[in-house]
């Protein structure tokens, strides 16, 4: 429970607070606060910069857990994406917890005004469009609650997501009533001014109840409550018809012979393995400093995920590898703290999950991922440490993180630099994995004596790139410069960017470049892809 209290108050700080601002924020003593953070370390759920604990994009795999195991976004973001590019507005996804809203996919539009909800934030029921048709659903005991929520909080102050606001509860109600009999709702700028949305709800075929609720979200420079009813909401239930048949040709999961959990799906999310042999090892090196039971108990949540919806306690004890009595005190505990719900022995996750740190993580880019991994590179080899993409049409490469090394002659280049893709080693890591996607130049200038201007020989050169795995680029761009590269890639395996080291040819040859740098870079480009890929789980990861 300290541990959970820990990753909530730095999410609500946006991802970083010192150490002693933890301790302020959540009341714990000091020693407490050390050991959960030097815990989360361990998991790699947290980072420890000097005296700040930073989110990491590995803790996403919890708030991941729980998106797969709904199914929802895998389902139907491919249809909010299309619709956002038909109406060249926002869309968004959304499911509700308890008396708030939470959003499980966002497709946005890139304007100088745009939408900054992430994934995972909370909002409040009354101040958005989704609320009245959840609400609709409501139970005394959920109306009594909601009540109980807005007599101690008035303005809404429990919800960072958004601006406080007097009145915002006044007609929800009666809002609700006429959502519940129209079938859509709006937003008319409850959350503030200027923002305004439509949402329809996505029905679960089998069960008649809302699954999520879709919505468009516009500004009132573009569109009118008026405008949004006639011309998007039409356009809106007609995506919302084809999500509705998607989920009703999902084929339901065939329950187990035992009556357990059902069987997972061909392509499961991994499970968590040996675990307690991992935290018994990890617990015997750090001694006090480390918390079986918070690892233990948050490795619990990403025993759920992709066919796994609703497990059984003998379920999660076999996929974690815990004793029973050991799985059952953390469900119980996370069933407690509104992360686990469970009915006839069956438990499940709650959208709760995704208060655990997701909504800031979700918006990194992957610049920001590489960064600390390329300043640990960089300390390791005490040279220059780069990322970049390839920049449209695959002509040049663009530098989009970087750390340099403190010495009196060093590589200097700055953030946004642009070179010629084929005479850099970034470049031909990136163009040996995207050929024939990309094409070559027609004309190659040479930089130096040295650079390589024949189409063939480039083409042979990236060819043996490819079977390699690295470039290796000996004074091409610029005498004397010697740099080394491996692609990074995504989670569907394709090249996305790449990191290299890059040095004066003094200070190594070329062989001292394969046999001492090479290793390092692999593992630091493994590292970076193993958070991209648990961040580029349910979305896009911007290379900028």
């Amino acid at each position: 429970m300290r541990g959970i209290s820990v990753l909530r108050r730095l999410t609500e700080a946006d991802g970083v607070l010192s150490l002693s601002a933890l301790e302020k924020a959540t009341g714990l003593a000091r020693s407490t606060v050390d050991r959960i953070t030097a815990t989360l370390a361990r998991m790699g759920y947290v980072r420890l910069d000097g005296r700040d604990a930073v989110l990491a994009p590995r803790l996403m795999e919890l708030g991941n857990a729980y998106l797969a195991s709904i199914r929802l976004p895998r389902l139907l973001d491919a249809h909010a994406d299309a619709l956002a590019d038909e109406l060249d507005e926002s869309v968004s996804l959304a499911v509700a917890d308890q008396d708030g809203v939470r959003f499980i996919h966002q497709a946005t539009r890139r304007r100088a005004m745009s939408l900054s909800f992430r994934i995972g934030d909370l909002l409040p029921a009354e101040r958005t469009a989704p609320g009245p048709l959840f609400a609709a659903e409501w139970g005394p005991e959920d109306w009594a609650r909601w009540r109980a929520r807005r007599e101690a909080d008035p303005e809404g102050r429990g919800f960072p997501a958004v601006p406080p606001r007097e009145g915002a509860y006044d007609d929800f109600e009666a809002r609700t009533e006429s959502a519940a009999a129209r079938g859509w709702a709006l937003d008319d700028q409850l959350i503030e001014p200027g923002l305004v949305a439509v949402s329809v709800p996505v029905r679960d075929p089998r069960t008649g109840r809302v699954a999520c609720v879709a919505s468009v979200v516009s500004h009132t420079s573009r569109h009118t409550t008026d405008s949004l009813r006639s011309t998007l909401l039409p356009r809106l239930r007609a995506t919302v018809a084809r999500m509705e048949g998607e989920l009703a040709g999902t084929p339901r999961e065939p329950a187990a012979p035992d009556g357990g959990s059902p069987p997972p799906s061909p392509t499961p999310t991994p499970t968590p393995s040996g675990l307690a042999a991992w935290t018994g090892a990890s617990k015997q090196e750090l001694g006090r400093e480390f918390i079986e039971s918070l690892a233990r108990g948050l490795t619990v949540v990403t025993s759920f995920g992709e066919g796994r919806a609703d497990l059984t306690l003998t379920d999660v004890a076999r996929a974690t590898g815990l004793a029973r009595a050991t799985a059952r005190r953390a469900l119980i505990t996370l069933e407690h703290l509104g992360y686990v719900e469970s009915s006839d022995r069956v438990f499940r996750l709650t959208p709760r999950v995704l208060g655990l740190g997701f909504p800031p993580l979700s918006m990194l880019p992957l610049p920001r991922i590489a960064a600390p991994h390329l300043a640990e590179l960089s300390a390791r080899v005490h040279e220059s440490a780069s990322l970049a993409i390839l920049t449209a049409g695959g002509d040049e490469v663009q530098y989009t993180a970087r750390v340099a090394t403190s010495r009196i002659m060093s590589v200097n280049i700055t953030l946004g630099t642009r070179f010629p893709a084929y005479a850099t080693s970034l470049g031909r890591v990136m163009l040996a994995g995207l050929l024939p996607e990309v094409s070559l130049p027609e004309r190659l200038i040479p930089l130096t004596p040295r650079s390589v201007t024949d189409p063939r020989e480039l083409l042979t050169v990236l060819e043996r790139v490819r079977a390699d795995g690295y470039a290796l680029v000996d004074g091409e761009l610029e005498e004397g410069l010697r740099s080394i590269a491996v692609p990074v890639h995504d989670r569907d395996g394709r090249v996305t960017a790449a990191v290299n080291v890059a040095m004066h040819s003094s200070r190594r040859s070329v062989e001292q470049c394969v046999e001492e740098i090479l290793p390092e870079l692999r593992a630091t480009v493994h590292r970076i892809e193993s958070e991209l890929w648990v961040a580029g789980m349910f979305r896009r990861v911007p290379g900028v």
